[in-house]
């Protein structure tokens, strides 16, 4: 059976998560989807096999995906460990046992929770609560990483930007400094950017000049 869309999903103010449920057995899966239903949540889309997983992510954006641990067309965990590296959503291992070697290699493949089978309804919301919390998070986290990366690439390249003005044109530090911000406000370019094409003049007056 291919990914199907749920019955007449939509977006409903104050849903408690947005819900992918992917597991090859109609019972389990339908049960999922009741209780996350019944618990506040909204099930925008439901499947029987791995790939639909990754279709239905890519589509609904929801805020955690359960998928079974075994599926006709895969490993539920390598499916977890490909949706956890595209930080697409929260990702729940639905299985029958949780041996010590499973939860290592759900652990290393971005699993934030698992539910066991038979699904006890109770267990659910809150493991689906802390999984979705842990993931935002992280995401933030992510976000913050890649902000202060950006931060220190953008400083290196106005430093090395101001050493080229202070060489060729005799500025002093604050001097060049000024000269990028002006023409990054005349032009209304990011001063990255504007660091970026003066060391790229730079380099092909050095080709120019070094193939002569």
């Amino acid at each position: 059976m291919t990914a199907r869309q749920a019955t007449a999903p939509r977006t409903i103010p104050g849903i408690r998560w947005r819900a992918v449920v992917v597991d090859g057995d109609a019972p389990s899966r339908a049960l999922l989807a009741e209780t996350v239903n019944g618990a506040g949540g909204q099930v925008v889309g439901n499947g029987s096999r791995l790939e639909d997983a990754f279709l239905l992510v890519d589509r609904w954006r929801p805020d955690v995906a359960i998928l079974a641990a075994s599926l006709p067309d895969g490993d539920g965990l390598d499916g977890a460990r490909r949706l956890a590296e595209s930080g697409s959503c929260a990702v729940i291992l639905h299985t029958d046992e949780v041996e010590a070697e499973t939860a290592t290699r759900a652990a290393a493949s971005g699993v934030l929770g698992f539910l066991l089978k038979p699904l006890r309804t109770e267990e659910l919301a809150p493991v689906l609560d802390v999984a979705v919390a842990r993931f935002r998070e992280l995401a933030a986290v992510r976000k913050e990483n890649l902000e202060l990366r950006r931060t220190l690439e953008t400083r290196k390249l106005i430093e090395r930007a101001k050493g080229i003005l202070m060489l060729r044109l005799g500025l002093s530090e604050p001097e060049a400094f000024r000269r990028i911000q002006k023409t990054a406000m005349d032009t209304r370019r990011p001063m990255a950017d504007v660091a970026q094409a003066l060391l790229l003049t730079e380099e092909l007056g050095q080709a120019r000049t070094a193939s002569k």
